[in-house]
């Protein structure tokens, strides 16, 4: 007797399974007989393993036009912005402003994410938040803190003490910035500093770098040689790495080789970067993202990243991470059918590998979670953003859909979410 049984789903390799679910994790898997609690008959939908985000900012989430609108739309009036806000959102706020963010999640099969949290002012009120975000939302989502100096870990007097709070406190990750520093050696150092106290804490490392059009921001070649040295490997991950974009072809012939060496991951947010980047060019004007493809035929694992929704640098989003593969997909220029299955990979499994979560996966005895999908295959899931039809977390149904876009429960609150993000009442 199973607890809940999903019946003749295509699996994103093409495979036809049933999936039995047990508990939390799932019991069987193939043409599988037995009674459940409950039958799901998934006959030409496709079944995939729940989206991941690696990349976000939750405690800024859903605060758009607070306390104005980015008028230059670029990353540093967003930074000052977010610089003021800051100052003056409660715990509360944000703490309200994350969970209907997560909410939205969960209606889209968005079942892990690892957002940065700003360090930077003494009061850690966002470091507060997000930690209390993770205890409520723990039962559906998995979520991951990164300690992000915003401001540099060295370029305020009390950076590097806030970082090391705040994983005092329970965040999970150490962050930094190494091009938002006075100086590109402080940059550097900022590294070899990070690293080494993510080595000595067993921690992951995921750091913003060289989030810029400048191609002489070339830290991410220090962050490299620096989990080489400490051995972090997959544990690291480099986030946007913008400037590679525009870099010379040959000193990037140089940089892909020590990249895949060091067996750090990479994190492209491709809404983001095409938004913010180039913004002082006229033209040609650079998209910014970096060179997605490059990095993937040497074998660095690369996750595609949803960085912002409704917040002081990006005015739109839905928490739909098939939004970012279709993006990432057209301005990386993967459109030959490997590389758009690829692209659906790089939202579930590989992102899943650059978060090292334990148990992901349609296997026996992987957790229970997983997304229906109204599409056939990934990449008809990618064309058509694909209606998410039930969502399972670890062995729960906790969002179903009609096919016409009306999301009818999240987590049992009938009528509480629609795609269009009305978010469920507590």
């Amino acid at each position: 007797m199973f607890d809940l049984l999903i019946k003749g789903g295509t699996l994103p390799d093409g495979t036809v399974s049933d999936i039995a679910i047990a508990g939390d994790r799932i019991a069987a898997t193939g043409r599988v007989e037995g009674d459940a609690s409950e039958v799901i008959d998934a006959t030409g939908d496709l079944v995939s393993p729940p989206f991941v985000d690696p990349h976000f900012h939750m405690d800024a989430t859903l605060s758009y036009g607070l306390p104005r609108v980015n008028a230059s739309g670029t990353l540093l009036e967003g930074i000052s912005l977010w610089g003021e806000l800051r100052e003056i959102a409660t715990v509360d706020e944000m703490i309200a402003r994350a969970l209907t963010y997560c909410d939205w999640a969960a209606s889209m099969g968005l079942l892990a994410i690892r957002t940065h949290v700003d360090t930077t002012p003494d009061h850690l009120r966002g470091v507060e938040a997000m930690l209390e975000v993770k205890r409520r939302v723990a039962g559906y989502i998995d979520l991951q803190l990164v300690a992000f100096p915003q401001d540099g870990l060295y370029r305020t007097a009390t950076g590097r003490a806030n970082v090391l709070r705040a994983l005092d406190m329970g965040v999970d990750v150490v962050g930094g910035i190494p091009h938002f520093e006075r100086t590109m050696e402080e940059g550097a150092e900022s590294l070899r500093d990070l690293c080494r106290v993510a080595a000595e804490r067993a921690l992951r490392i995921d750091i913003h770098c060289d989030e810029t059009d400048d191609p002489m921001s070339r830290h991410v070649e220090t962050l490299a040689r620096e989990v080489t040295r400490h051995g972090l490997g997959s544990r690291a991950a480099g986030s946007h790495l913008t400037s590679m974009h525009s870099m010379d072809n040959y000193y990037v012939s140089k940089l892909l080789p020590l990249i895949a060496e060091s067996g750090m991951t990479a994190i492209p947010n491709p809404l983001i970067n095409i938004t913010l980047q180039g913004r002082h060019d006229t033209y040609p004007k650079r998209r910014g993202l970096t060179r997605v493809k490059e990095m993937q035929a040497h074998g660095i694992t690369v996750g595609w990243g949803q960085d912002c929704v409704l917040d002081p640098w990006y005015s739109l989003g839905t928490a739909d991470m098939l939004d970012v593969a279709f993006m990432g997909l057209h301005v990386a220029q993967m459109t030959h059918p490997e590389e758009m299955a690829r692209c659906f990979r790089m939202v579930t499994e590989d992102n899943a590998r650059i978060m090292g979560l334990e148990g992901y996966g349609l296997k026996n005895g992987d957790f229970a979670s997983l997304v229906i999908l109204d599409a056939g295959n990934p990449t008809e899931a990618l064309r058509l953003r694909a209606e998410r039809l039930a969502v399972v977390s670890k062995g729960k149904v906790i969002a179903r859909h009609n096919r016409n876009d009306t999301c009818l429960s999240l987590a049992g609150r009938p009528e509480s979410v629609r795609r269009r993000h009305e978010g469920p009442e507590r």
